[in-house]
């Protein structure tokens, strides 16, 4: 499937922001299951300093402000074809090992509740399957919902609110896996929606490496596995190594942020 992908981001200061830099996780890569056909990245009021490869090799644009501003746009756009292969990503490679992504972060880390969740996983001889019933076992006990307290709550935390979303998710399940013994990573990345084009965000979900198969993706939120619908842009430990847009400013400016992402099939 060919996907055509249009992503703005649009940052509103109520004064003049004398100096800031942001990291730019925003490029997808060619992989087994998808092949970037073209991609174009362009900043109003900034300049691109360099691109780089992180440690999970995703692709990082650095950008500064122009002094002074207080309007600030990054806009991506591009096609991207993609094979269905049943969320199966494949073997582990790359520069961070394997063991590395069985450690808990501040945002993934087990508190009680996180570890009860975990126990009442009931285990069997298959870890597919038992991954996918934590998944279901996540998204019950965490109903999705936007109206949420935090942008950046920890595992724990969105556990205590009780409900969440597909950050929250992917944080939860990702815990709970890694608390289970298994090397899991988070996602950031699109999905085209069967019933509208334009969105106001985009996506994230996790992965888990499996034994036989190796990284396996978990969609909590939609309840499956990516499909050919899903764009894979970047990966980590937790949300803050893959984040869309991170980075710090200087100033006391409040900040608005505007999003306009529109995800549809290309008719080859």
């Amino acid at each position: 499937m060919r996907l055509k992908i249009s992503h703005t981001t649009s940052y509103h200061y109520d004064a003049p922001v004398p100096y800031a830099l942001q990291q730019l996780r925003l490029r997808p890569k060619s992989r087994a299951e998808q092949t970037v056909l073209s991609w174009d990245l362009s900043v109003e009021n900034g300049h691109q300093q360099l691109s780089f490869e992180d440690e999970h090799a995703n692709t990082v644009d650095l950008i500064s402000f122009e002094p002074g501003v207080s309007n600030i746009t990054v806009h991506c756009e591009g096609e991207v074809e993609v094979t269905d292969t049943n969320g199966v990503v494949g073997k582990h490679s790359g520069y961070v090992p394997l063991w590395l992504f069985k450690r808990a972060t501040p945002l993934t880390r087990a508190g009680s509740q996180l570890r009860a969740l975990a126990a009442s996983l009931e285990r069997t001889e298959n870890d597919l399957s038992d991954l996918h019933a934590l998944s279901a076992l996540v998204l019950e006990r965490l109903p999705y919902s936007t109206q949420q307290e935090s942008a950046e709550l920890s595992a724990e935390q969105a556990l205590n609110v009780g409900h969440g979303v597909c950050q929250d998710h992917a944080h939860v399940f990702i815990a709970a896996a890694r608390h289970l013994d298994f090397p899991a990573r988070y996602v950031s990345g699109y999905l085209m929606m069967n019933d509208r084009v334009d969105q106001d965000a985009s996506h994230a979900w996790a992965e888990v490496h499996v034994d036989g198969l190796g990284w396996v993706g978990f969609d909590i939120s939609n309840a499956m596995s990516p499909d050919a619908r899903y764009v894979r842009v970047a990966t980590a430990l937790d949300y803050h190594g893959a984040a869309p847009v991170s980075g710090m400013r200087f100033g006391a400016a409040s900040e608005a942020l505007n999003v306009k992402l529109q995800v549809e099939q290309r008719q080859e």
